[in-house]
């Protein structure tokens, strides 16, 4: 979309938050059953990327939240003041139920905003974004023009003021153009979407994992070394044994390079990756792999291919029941336009593929059973074009193929 577009509008007033000149770095809060406001005092960060310098960029952490608990919040000096809102999650616990929006390879197009439009109207009502990775794609203008951080980032805001977006990092976040003198990868994403990475003894923001009603979502980097011996190996080893099902039964993984792709387009890119880990998400029964990257959709049966070992030649995926559904949703909307070239025939594995446009929805009922539903730009707001139930891996490990 232009830069004109009104979605990329500043907000109105001298100074109104958003990213010009310092203001206030105090945001004020309160609950809805409260009369009683209260303030944290935020940090305050600028970069410079090429000839672009930023505006200023606030963070602020509240703390001690009640869960399940509406809060207002105002961020601004006076005149420029302006308010918004969130809910808390609900206490963790095995049998609360929680929907998750699912977006990836968003962009700032107008198929993008297609794609938000549809995710806020849809009838199921996420509470929180599980977001694959490909955040503004400013690195597809020249010279990465980081302006286009900045309107996607007004773009994003009438769902991320109201409602966290959980991120993992793509390709389009590295913004490493050595011909141009910037040879820090991920130097806009880090500056601009801080994560709590610390609060699960994670050594760098590209993987963590935060506990969400009857969810654990572990965060993975497909662009940072992963191999063994290196930290996220590492941190990955010894994360998954602390998951408790019985407290959180739903294990969920983000990343951005899928692992099992029919489509003819970075074919194979998460190999390497998918070598390393996947007998750890077979042994530990993740649930559901949620991937971007490929600019289309699939999902794929419950899979492994964990058997071969150089001698026996057993390397075709094969039906696994405590391995995890994987699922490319690199629909968000892109700049790129959609990956339309399968691979003939589509493969055993792959249970729905379609290149088009759109959003899921992955709404937990209770420790045992998930509703998921994916859904096209083009179809009306509570269209399904893809649906299943999802049965627990380590609750109710029934076989929910669709063969």
């Amino acid at each position: 979309m232009p830069l004109h577009s009104d979605v990329f509008q500043a907000p109105s007033g001298y100074n109104a938050p958003q990213q010009d000149e310092p203001g206030s770095n105090t945001v004020v809060y309160w609950s809805e059953n409260s009369q009683v406001k209260k303030k944290a005092t935020g940090n305050v960060y600028t970069y410079k990327f090429y000839t672009y310098t930023s505006g200023f960029i606030h963070h602020c952490t509240i703390r001690n939240l009640e869960y399940d608990t509406k809060y207002y919040y105002l961020v601004g000096d006076r005149n420029s003041m302006r308010k918004f809102w969130f809910t808390t999650p609900p206490q963790v616990g095995p049998d609360v139920p929680y929907t998750f929006g699912i977006m990836g390879d968003l962009g700032q197009t107008y198929a993008s905003n297609i794609t938000l439009t549809h995710y806020e109207k849809n009838p199921e009502e996420g509470r929180a974004v599980l977001f694959v990775g490909d955040l503004s794609y400013a690195d597809n203008h020249p010279n990465h023009d980081n302006v286009r951080w900045d309107t996607w980032a007004r773009f994003v805001e009438r769902s991320a003021a109201y409602q966290p977006w959980i991120w993992t990092a793509g390709n389009h976040e590295i913004d490493f153009a050595p011909e141009i003198g910037e040879t820090k990868p991920f130097k806009p994403y880090t500056h601009r979407y801080h994560v709590p990475y610390r609060a699960s003894q994670s050594t760098a923001p590209f993987w963590y994992s935060i506990k969400r009603a009857s969810a654990y979502i572990i965060v993975l980097s497909s662009y940072s070394a992963y191999g063994k011996y290196t930290p996220q190996n590492q941190w990955l080893e010894q994360e998954l044994p602390k998951v408790n099902r019985s407290e959180t039964p739903w294990l969920i993984v983000l990343m951005h390079s899928p692992w099992y792709n029919s489509y003819n387009y970075h074919y194979m890119e998460g190999e390497t990756m998918r070598v390393m880990y996947e007998p750890w998400f077979v042994e530990h029964k993740v649930d559901i792999v949620l991937s971007g990257h490929v600019h289309a959709y699939e999902r794929s049966e419950r899979i492994s291919n964990i058997a071969y070992n150089i001698m026996n030649g057993i390397c075709r995926p094969v039906k696994d029941p405590s391995a995890p559904v994987y699922i490319t949703i690199g629909d968000g909307g892109n700049i790129e336009g959609l990956a339309n070239n399968m691979t003939e025939p589509q493969p055993e594995y792959s249970a729905y593929r379609e290149a088009s446009f759109g959003h899921a929805i992955f709404d937990i009922k209770n420790r045992t059973h998930a509703r998921y539903s994916w859904h096209r730009n083009h179809d009306g707001y509570a269209v399904e074009a893809d649906s299943m139930w999802f049965f627990n891996r380590f609750w109710h490990p029934v076989d929910e193929s669709s063969q």
